[in-house]
């Protein structure tokens, strides 16, 4: 059976984990090099994007997340996403530089300007419709060539794909 690891430094790491369980799904919280290596693929969870790069460097994880990253997929929702991006106008944020793209933090507001959407997600298989909550999400400022765009927003990008990577915006 395969494992996920969910980076469980800080954020709304155990929402994920819990999601993971209800689908039957293997999980483990990743908070070291060594929980890594037991993972097929990782989920970098929203939370606070400074913060967890701070916390990824304390912890010895940036390399070895992106060796993890060449050959296992990755998925960030919210700060993840912001993590996982090229581009973000913060020094603070140390991303992974694993999809082409430039991303603005809490972009779509402050905490009273979070919504949910409904929105349809192009998939390989049937359509989807999913239920997106965005709390002080990232907005996509700017695509590189060759990132899939998956579900928008007024014509925006909120969930991407590059190569084996995908990113939300949402939660």
């Amino acid at each position: 059976m395969k494992r996920v690891g969910v980076l469980g430094l800080q954020g709304a790491y155990a929402k994920h984990v819990t999601v993971l369980q209800q689908l039957g799904i293997q999980s483990i919280y990743v908070r070291s090099c060594y929980d890594l290596e037991k993972c097929e693929g990782l989920i970098i969870p929203g939370g606070e994007s400074t913060t967890m790069t701070k916390l990824i460097e304390e912890n010895d994880l940036y390399d070895p997340m992106v060796q993890f990253a060449e050959e296992n997929p990755i998925f960030g929702t919210c700060a993840g996403m912001i993590l996982m991006a090229t581009r973000v106008e913060d020094d603070r944020v140390r991303t992974f530089n694993l999809i082409d793209m430039t991303v603005d933090r809490n972009a779509y507001g402050r905490q009273v300007d979070s919504f949910v959407d409904e929105l349809d997600v192009r998939t390989d298989g049937e359509p989807l419709t999913m239920r997106c909550v965005f709390i002080r999400a990232p907005r996509i400022a700017e695509l590189g060539e060759g990132v899939d765009v998956l579900a928008s927003i007024d014509d925006e990008p909120v969930l991407v794909r590059q190569g084996h990577h995908l990113a939300a915006a949402f939660h």
